[in-house]
């Protein structure tokens, strides 16, 4: 409106987005795709190149009938002439999607339906602007059409048409220019830090804790109770769940999980990440922590490929036929990336300091004293383990009588030395009689992998790192300790996804471009006029890069598709100057 001054011209290409998104919608009820956080992505990006080609349409129709032709005779010829070019934007902006459908591994499948859905999209939009765009503005454009150029858009065209004409005297420096920002973009492209997934803030944090591998249940609930009043002081925390216990999730008895629910966003001030530093902070300190428990935090992620629940966000799995060289290495690999200034919370699954308690039976003294290893057996089971000796009834409900030790005897080994077997005369002696407990270092779990024994080393990035820049940090801490090949490191989850991702990211905007080259090549029977409208690319590709580094983002994998659609975006520009420098030829 506020160049065509016509109301009716601008009700025309607002027309398009919803029936381009109802089309839409249709193609992926026929392809069985969903409404999901990346088809709405999609979606989104495709209004804004819907409407485009709509308004390319349009102007050019408004052109004509500011030469004073009729409305319909101005859309007809207006149509005719912009026709071919639509066809090359859509054509080549498709072009660029192709790449994203052929991506492997988990990223491939992921974004699959977004290129599809967005590919679908700017078809369908090319169809309504050359069809009912045409019709909608033969009809509708009745009044006076005045572009607003007495002011401020005629002193920017006068002051372009100075540029271009400096410019088109001095070809070569310009095309020196461009060589100069496409190395430019190699180099930026070589220090920009590299990402996969951006952080997101859902409202959710994960906690898992952990305490000492020989802590007991009570000893553990008291401590996770503890640590949740701890972060329930925080102003930004709504409520929280915790768990304790052996699980499917919980595999040891030493450690806990909490889901810790905050505030709606316009109630809090800070965001997810910021959360979790100050909480971190807090409960790390002695003096306003938990002694004995610690707190593993990471926000919970809507879009995540991850496949098990670690202790922080990033993992990265060791394994060795050799469960002694494992635990070494393990350890020696920890003790490392624990000093490295990009990763924090770095810790280990390793469970191989509990302990265990032997009972050595006295088989002669036992003997003498006519008590059995079925006897001593049975005294531990009834003392230490869950025997049921009666069932009450009532009208409701009924209760289990479980035998256990009176907790006022003691715990652990004086536990056991209070424990009374029974004798052949029937008189009971003390287990210590019979017996002696000694206590040794057990491993309370042992993870497996592929049929070897594992050790995952689980990491969150330091405040202002990329994963990029964590992952190759590691690799040189393996380098640099000497790891064995006898014990084999290989990252897992979103830290694999990345380190694929990146080997493909160079070779993804290559392809992009590659194939717009053929296509362009193809509509316009020419190897001249693709490189013309691909020159742009480079000055925009250092745009969107050095954006990243002055807001120290990384290039992740939206940022990836972010530059592709750029990539289409500038060449629409392109095609649209070299198309009508054709025609004035």
């Amino acid at each position: 409106f506020l160049f065509l001054r016509n109301a009716s011209a601008t009700l025309i290409p607002s027309v398009v987005v919803p029936l381009s998104l109802v089309g839409t919608f249709g193609a992926m009820y026929l392809l069985g795709f969903s409404i999901n956080n990346l088809s709405l992505m999609a979606l989104t990006i495709a209004t804004g190149f819907v409407v485009d080609d709509a308004i390319v349409m349009l102007e050019n129709i408004a052109r004509h009938r500011e030469m004073g032709k009729p409305p319909l005779q101005a859309a007809l010829d207006g149509a005719k002439e912009i026709g071919f070019t639509l066809v090359s934007l859509t054509i080549s902006l498709i072009a660029v999607l192709i790449p994203l459908l052929f991506m492997g591994d988990v990223v491939g499948r992921l974004f699959h339906e977004f290129a599809v859905t967005l590919a679908v999209a700017i078809f369908i939009s090319l169809l309504v602007s050359l069809t009912l765009t045409p019709m909608m503005a033969g009809r509708m454009l009745k009044g006076e059409l005045q572009h607003e150029r007495e002011d401020f858009l005629t002193r920017v065209i006068a002051r372009y048409t100075v540029w271009l004409d400096w410019v088109l005297d001095r070809q070569r420096p310009t095309l020196l220019v461009m060589l100069a920002t496409l190395v430019l973009t190699a180099g930026l492209y070589m220090v920009v830090p590299k990402g996969f997934f951006p952080s997101q803030d859902s409202g959710v944090l994960q906690v898992v804790t952990e305490a000492p591998q020989d802590i007991s249940f009570a000893a553990m609930a008291e401590r996770q109770q503890a640590l949740a009043e701890k972060i329930l002081e925080d102003p930004a925390v709504a409520s929280l769940s915790s768990f304790i216990g052996v699980d499917g999730t919980n595999t040891t008895l030493n450690s806990g999980r909490m889901l810790v629910n905050l505030k709606p966003h316009e109630e809090r001030a800070d965001r997810a990440q910021a959360i979790i530093e100050r909480l971190r902070t807090k409960l790390s300190d002695p003096a306003t922590g938990v002694t004995g428990i610690r707190a593993y935090l990471q926000p919970v992620q809507e879009l995540s490929i991850e496949d098990r629940v670690s202790r922080t966000q990033y993992q990265m799995t060791l394994t060795s036929p050799d469960m002694e060289e494992l635990a070494l290495w393990t350890n020696r690999l920890l003790e490392r990336l624990q000093q490295v200034p990009a990763l924090s919370d770095v810790a280990s699954d390793l469970q191989n300091q509990g302990l265990q308690a032997y009972v050595e039976i006295h088989r002669d003294q036992a003997a003498r004293l006519g008590v059995s290893v079925a006897q001593i057996a049975n005294a531990l089971y009834s003392a230490f383990g869950q025997r049921q000796i009666a069932t009450l009834f009532t009208q409701a409900n009924q209760y289990r009588v479980v035998l256990e030790v009176d907790p006022s005897r003691g715990d652990g080994l004086a536990a056991l030395e209070t424990t009374y077997v029974p004798t052949r005369t029937g008189g009971p002696v003390p287990l210590s009689t019979v017996a002696t407990v000694t206590q040794r270092p057990t491993p309370l779990l042992v993870n497996h992998q592929g049929q070897f024994p594992a050790s995952t080393i689980s990491f969150n990035l330091a405040p202002g790192a990329s994963l990029g820049e964590a992952v190759e940090a590691i690799e040189a801490a393996q380098r640099e300790i000497g790891l064995p090949l006898s014990v084999e490191a290989r990252f897992q989850g979103a830290a694999e996804a990345f380190r694929s991702s990146l080997s493909n990211t160079l070779w993804l905007i290559l392809a992009a471009v590659v194939t717009m080259y053929i296509v362009l090549g193809v509509l316009y029977e020419s190897f001249i006029h693709p490189v013309t409208i691909l020159s742009t690319l480079p000055s925009a590709t250092v745009g969107a890069l050095l954006a990243l580094l002055v807001t120290r983002e990384p290039l992740d994998l939206i940022a990836v598709i972010g530059i592709v659609l750029l990539i289409g975006l500038v060449k629409k520009n392109g095609i649209m100057m070299v198309d009508f420098a054709l025609e004035a030829q």
